[in-house]
């Protein structure tokens, strides 16, 4: 869908974008990153054309694609119903179909259809990005670029607004979601891209980068029927003091040897000593990196 090669953008002496490269594939609803400053604005920017670039090449799978793009902070007219902005947004951009049709669709995809006829000015700053959404994607754009869509919203306003990316992202439409909120990402992306200093620090798969960052360093959790401390015991004396534990309480930790990649030696060894001891685990599960650690371990 999007190809960016050595892209470079500058304010005087200021490099925003220093040779970014990034790539989004059609279907992706990619998760973009980053701190503040580091250049996510700007590349949306220039992507969707609204700035030019000082040099770099910004390819797309087609020779006139379409874009749909949500600022972070819409500007709305009040005095409008969310009817007549759209047939507005329409007008704008040439919309060939059936406007009256097209406007209905999109108010049921954003879930406005039953505040459609009220004025914006009334609107919740929730409604306001959906409404923002709807005038997005009104002409059917091959990629929609969303800048913080719910920043500053509450959590009934960011969970109707991420309740319509997942909508969007079902219908195959190809999504670049630019936010801080790191739950948001990890629920809707299947792909993200970390920005560092006007460049892409990391990118890829999200499931894969997480397995990835943790593959050094993976825990076992092991929670058991009643005091804990006894399988740790047991368990210590079978593992010959090779790996370390913590108690959580109800659970502890037993760290994973890089060489046994899936932690399936260990389970099977721990088990074994479990049940000599006759102490039944509830719950076992390989612990991975969070996309909140990744982040964190890349920017820092």
């Amino acid at each position: 869908m999007l190809r960016i090669t050595d892209l470079y953008k500058s304010y005087g002496a200021y490099n925003v974008l220093d040779g970014l490269n990034m790539t989004v594939n059609n279907g992706d609803v990619y998760g973009f990153l980053g701190k503040n400053g580091c250049g996510k604005t700007t590349t949306m920017n220039v992507v969707a054309n609204v700035i030019p670039k000082d040099k770099g090449k910004v390819e797309f799978d087609k020779e006139s694609p379409v874009i749909g793009y949500l600022p972070e902070t819409p500007m709305l007219y009040g005095y409008m119903n969310a009817y007549e902005y759209l047939e507005y947004i329409a007008a704008c951009c040439k919309y060939k179909g059936n406007v009256k049709e097209r406007i209905q669709q999109v108010l049921e995809l954003t879930g406005m259809v039953n505040d459609g006829a009220r004025r914006i000015k009334g609107y919740s700053r929730g409604m306001n990005q959906r409404v923002g959404i709807a005038a997005a994607v009104f002409n059917d754009p091959d990629l929609l670029i969303l800048d913080e869509p719910t920043s500053a919203l509450d959590p009934q306003g960011r969970a109707e607004v991420m309740n319509t990316v997942l909508k969007l992202a079902d219908t195959g439409t190809t999504i670049m979601l630019c936010t801080h909120i790191l739950s948001d990402v990890e629920r809707v992306a299947n792909r993200i891209g970390i920005m560092k200093n006007g460049r892409l620090a990391l990118e890829g798969d999200i499931k894969e980068l997480k397995e990835r960052f943790s593959s050094q360093n993976k825990k076992l959790v092991v929670s058991v029927f009643g005091d804990p401390q006894a399988a740790m015991a047991t368990v210590n004396a079978v593992s010959g003091g090779k790996f370390l534990y913590e108690n959580k309480n109800n659970f502890f930790e037993i760290a994973i040897p890089p060489e046994d990649a899936d932690g399936s030696d260990i389970t099977a060894r721990m088990l074994k000593a479990l049940a000599d001891v006759s102490v039944t685990p509830s719950h076992i599960e390989v612990k991975t990196k969070t996309l909140e650690e990744v982040y964190f371990e890349t920017i820092n």
